[in-house]
């Protein structure tokens, strides 16, 4: 891949070098992912419908009621999550530079941004560029060279860490870069911005906050930020940012990638979700399993909120877009100070009336088509986000962290476990009165659908292996039938709950007994598209229907300077 990179950076200067004043204008916006300026460009060159699967949104929200303060952090945070976007691209392939300038074709360029880089996030991370091959699972977190063998038999403490590179020195031997020292320039400017943002934040803990995450980007000291993140309740005005997930890293899931989301608070609607938090414990003592796999107890100062969106940047920003956050992944501060519930309400609402409404006409049943509801959308996406913290942190086995027990399996089992156990919340709630808008039914229709939304989302992708093993998990216990003539499908509702319940025990089990092999065989064998099914998502692209959303974005749109 390097020969690849370095032919196609000579290609970029020959390009760069022969460009028109305006060509070489649009050769510099390398940078500006899913910008207004990006989003006009004229499509044009070869035709493939692959570069058609994302649908634009323009990703706005009214600030009308903000103060000029205010509305200056705001670009400040976008300002700072462009350098997030920079650094995604160093982690998931390298330079942008080093690609972008030399794709002649629009479309194809645009498609390379979306997925930063020349591999087709939503079909497998198969490549879309001639002269690259599969993309190394391990990103650009590890060297190419290296072998899952070597990793393993490396003494080095910390190797597993969340912030630091995998380097060879100067004797080929492996070395650990810490994060603040491999991106230093780049953290000390995204620092900078941050903590001028935190002057002109008018809540106190907010302006705390952003100090304190300004110095955790330049140190790779996240916990105490974590913490004064999980304080904050007032605040209308937000930012996830720094390295956060670790779905980048397919080769060990433990390195985790830069992203950054600025966010507005819908308080209407935080408003009605509060309450549902309360509930954690109790839920927790009611999952059915053994007691030894649910004896954590979650944090009681866990919250919900509902958001808009206004930037995304790097890890959030890269393929199919995150529409509901469960933060921080930190277990010590999940046993101390709970979860964040984040659902961004208008990512949402712009994936249901795009994607899974035109889904649903397709390939649901038309007697249960009433059932496909924005409020079951939303309720069951902050349920999955809500049973992130549901379960287990640490094995039964010997006390370690799951997700390391688990290794590259930990994230599509985490997130199954999310989809199964919010769908099990959504029950009991409804069972017992909490939840009053709609019928249950709703949820199981919707769920099913939004399964097949998911599952497009390829084997690349932790949620879409996830959605995956659920489908083929639920096809084998009946939760659902097919109808052979009009290949629509319907909900078995008693059978549904038995499914739900069953496949949570299982994933509950594996996760506590820290079983790898176990866990690597569930999604071996369920975490695949059958030929029927693929059939049936072959018919959702027939219609035209797109995979995922791609974001109209930036100052411009939000009236900003």
């Amino acid at each position: 891949m390097k020969t690849a990179k370095f032919a196609t950076a000579l290609l970029a200067l020959a390009v760069m070098s022969a460009c028109s004043p305006r060509e070489q204008q649009e050769t510099e916006v390398v940078e500006e992912t899913g910008t207004a300026v990006e989003q006009t460009q004229v499509e044009s060159g070869e035709a493939n419908t692959r570069f058609d699967i994302y649908v634009p949104v323009e990703l706005n929200a009214d600030l009308s009621d903000l103060s000029e303060d205010q509305r200056q952090m705001i670009g400040l945070l976008i300002d700072a999550s462009k350098i997030m976007d920079r650094l995604f691209w160093l982690q998931s392939f390298g330079p942008a530079e080093e690609l972008l300038p030399g794709i002649e074709d629009n479309a194809k360029r645009k498609f390379a941004r979306i997925n930063y880089g020349p591999w087709d996030r939503l079909n497998n991370n198969e490549p879309f560029i001639d002269g690259y091959g599969p993309k190394p699972l391990g990103a650009e977190f590890y060297p190419e060279d290296m072998t899952k063998q070597e990793f393993e038999k490396w003494e080095q403490p910390g190797k597993d860490g969340l912030y630091s590179l995998v380097r060879r020195d100067q004797d080929g031997n492996l070395k650990l870069v810490p994060y603040s020292e491999a991106y230093k320039s780049d953290l000390e400017k995204a620092a900078e911005v941050l903590r001028q943002a935190s002057k002109l934040a008018e809540d106190e803990q907010f302006a705390n906050y952003l100090s304190m995450r300004a110095d955790a980007l330049v140190s790779d000291d996240f916990r105490p930020s974590d913490m004064a993140w999980m304080d904050m309740k007032d605040n209308e005005i937000d930012v996830v940012i720094g390295p956060i997930e670790n779905y980048e890293d397919q080769l060990f899931a433990y390195r985790t990638a830069y992203e950054s989301y600025v966010l507005l608070k819908d308080m209407q609607w935080s408003e009605k979700l509060a309450k549902f938090a309360a509930f954690l414990p109790e839920l927790q003592k009611g999952l059915p399993v053994p007691d030894k796999y649910k004896s954590e107890v979650p944090g009681t100062d866990s919250d919900l909120n509902a958001y808009d969106v206004l930037y995304y940047a790097g890890h959030s920003n890269a393929g199919s877009k995150t529409i509901a956050i469960n933060l921080p992944n930190d277990e010590e501060v999940q046993l101390a100070k709970g979860t964040r519930r984040l659902q961004l309400k208008n990512a949402m609402r712009a994936k249901f009336d795009k994607i899974l409404v035109p889904i649903s006409e397709v390939l649901i049943a038309e007697d249960q088509r009433q059932h496909i509801t924005f409020p079951a959308f939303f309720s069951n996406t902050m349920f999955h986000e809500v049973a992130h913290g549901l379960g287990i942190k640490k094995t039964v086995t010997d006390g370690s962290n799951v997700r390391q027990a688990l290794k590259e399996t930990s994230s599509a089992l985490e997130e199954g476990k999310a989809d199964i156990l919010g769908l099990y919340m959504v029950t009991r709630l409804h069972e017992k009165g909490e939840i009053e808008e709609g019928e249950l039914m709703d949820n199981y229709v919707t769920f099913l659908a939004s399964i097949f939304r998911s599952v497009r989302f390829g084997a690349a992708s932790a949620h879409g292996k996830a959605n995956m093993m659920r489908f083929n998990y639920f096809k084998e216990q009946g939760a659902f039938t097919r109808d052979p003539e009009t290949g629509q499908y319907s909900v078995d509702f008693d059978k549904m709950q038995e499914a739900m319940t069953s496949l949570s025990n299982l994933i509950l089990t594996i996760q506590g007994d820290g079983d790898y092999k176990k866990s690597k065989e569930l999604l071996e064998s369920k975490g695949v598209v059958g030929t029927e099914l693929q059939a049936d998502l072959d018919r959702l692209s027939d219609a035209d229907i797109p995979v995922d959303v791609t974001f109209i974005q930036g100052k411009e749109v939000l009236g900003l300077k």
